[in-house]
């Protein structure tokens, strides 16, 4: 099983049930990146792939949604403008919101988070995330902005009162290329904490709503 993006697959909640195993848990994986793919991307699916990969050894199947904010970047400009997001961007902070746990990367840009990420979190409700368990993730071309894990996304989740957990990850572009036993194994320690905090409570009820008036949305500009 890989992750999945956000509004593909199966329309009733794309859960992807493992025989055996009980309790599914829905993981959802926020990243910023500017390409494709983007190392952010790579980093967010190792994550993710370690958590589920924790959850399923305890006997809790997951599903993966992938949110690329890149994918909806004007909806989300239009939206912070008018705060009237676009069918596909209110499935995107659906995704992210209802999740039982978030994986949350982004690239460095000057220092700090991107601004495309930043804007996409503005547009969360500030209690969305309350209680949730977030693993911090980022990417930079060097380890000197190893830092951002720290000084920018932990205070802004922070503030957003999320479960922020003890490891974040962040991946240089050399760590792609030499040591990346080092990486496996920060990967494999902030999968497994992750999986921890989310297999601790009861999986969330899935807010259906969101998803058919989107749906409802689509339909009625189709008719236009």
């Amino acid at each position: 099983m890989t992750p999945h993006d956000a509004g593909a697959g199966d329309p009733q909640g794309r859960v992807r049930q493992h025989s055996g195993m009980t309790g599914t848990r829905r993981i959802a994986v926020l990243t910023a990146g500017t390409s494709a793919p983007s190392s952010s991307r790579r980093l967010g699916d190792r994550l993710a792939e370690a958590a589920r990969g924790s959850l399923e050894r305890r006997g809790i199947a997951a599903e993966v949604d992938v949110v690329e904010v890149r994918d909806v970047a004007l909806d989300v400009a239009t939206a912070t403008l008018t705060r009237l997001p676009s069918p596909a961007l209110a499935r995107d902070l659906a995704a992210v919101t209802e999740a039982d746990g978030l994986i949350a990367v982004s690239p460095v840009f000057n220092a700090s988070y991107s601004g495309l990420f930043k804007s996409f979190v503005d547009l969360v409700e500030p209690a969305a995330l309350t209680g949730r368990p977030v693993l911090l993730g980022a990417t930079g071309g060097s380890e000197r902005h190893s830092l951002v894990l720290d000084h920018a996304l932990r205070p802004l989740f922070g503030y957003l009162h999320a479960l922020v957990l003890p490891t974040g990850v962040y991946a240089a572009r050399a760590d792609w290329t030499g040591d990346a036993g080092a990486l496996g194994a920060r990967i494999e320690r902030a999968g497994e904490e992750l999986a921890t905090a989310v297999a601790a409570a009861p999986a969330r009820v899935r807010a259906e709503r969101t998803v058919l008036e989107a749906d409802l949305e689509d339909l009625l500009r189709s008719l236009d």
